[in-house]
Formats: structure tokens, sequence, C-alpha cells
């Protein structure tokens, strides 16, 4: 598991496999949220086992799937109301971790510039500078 954090509430990090939520519940992570569709990828557990296992480690968990490419408005919104709305801190993945960055970076739930969310996410390897005008609007 490769946790980057984004903020003290929110880490973003690859695919997560089950035995992985006893990890996150180690460190104290008290929510997950899915950014993958069901079935994306051959490799990728089934949700209702990540649900299964987070709650039987006594996490919440919330799937709100976006594909590559394709964040909508709605999609964005429901991150934002996972975050406020979740038991922190809170693990959010996808494939890599770029989406779920990048859901980050739009719903800009610490109130940050535009300029700081980019360098947040940079340090942590991931690439927000293509979404700077939708950041702006």
């Amino acid at each position: 598991m490769n946790l980057k954090p984004l903020s003290p509430d929110l880490s973003v990090t690859p695919q997560i496999e089950i035995a992985e939520v006893a990890d996150l519940a180690a460190c104290g992570f008290k929510s997950i949220i899915g950014n993958r569709p069901e079935g994306e990828g051959p490799d990728q557990p089934a949700w209702s086992s990540l649900v299964a296992e987070a709650e039987r480690h006594g996490m919440s968990a919330r799937q709100i799937p976006v594909v590559p490419g394709q964040i909508g408005a709605d999609d964005v919104e429901c991150f934002a109301d996972a975050l406020r709305d979740l038991p922190i801190p809170i693990a959010a993945f996808c494939r890599t971790g770029t989406r779920s960055a990048m859901l980050w970076g739009l719903a800009n739930p610490d109130g940050l510039s535009v300029d700081e969310r980019i360098a947040v996410a940079a340090a942590q390897g991931y690439d927000l500078a293509p979404l700077r005008d939708r950041m702006e609007r």
C-alpha cells in the first residue's frame, strides 16, 4: 500500500486489496472511498468484499465510481459530501490514486488556492495542472 497524504484528513492510494483494509484500520483510518467502477480491472476486488472487510474493522466505506477522464460535477459533489460526512481520516483509492487526487483537487475541501492544490498533489506525485481551469471555476 502506498498512502499519499493530501491533507490531515485524506490520503490517496492505488487500489487496495482486501487484506490491506486491516492495515488501514491499524494506521487509524476510519473510512475508505472507492473511486473505481465495479469490474474495471480483472485484479480488482469486489466492492462488496472491501465493504465487508471495512465493516469488520469498524470502518465506513463509500463507493463513488468514476471513469478515467470523465469526472463530472456530480462526482465532485459526491466526493465532497463523503469527505464531509464520513469519519476521518479517510483513505481514497482508484487504480493509481490519480482519480482520487483529482476529485480532492476539484472538491477543494480544505479551501486551498488552485496553486496550493496543484503543489500538494505534485508533492505526492499527482499532476493536477491539467485541471487548473476547472479548479479556477
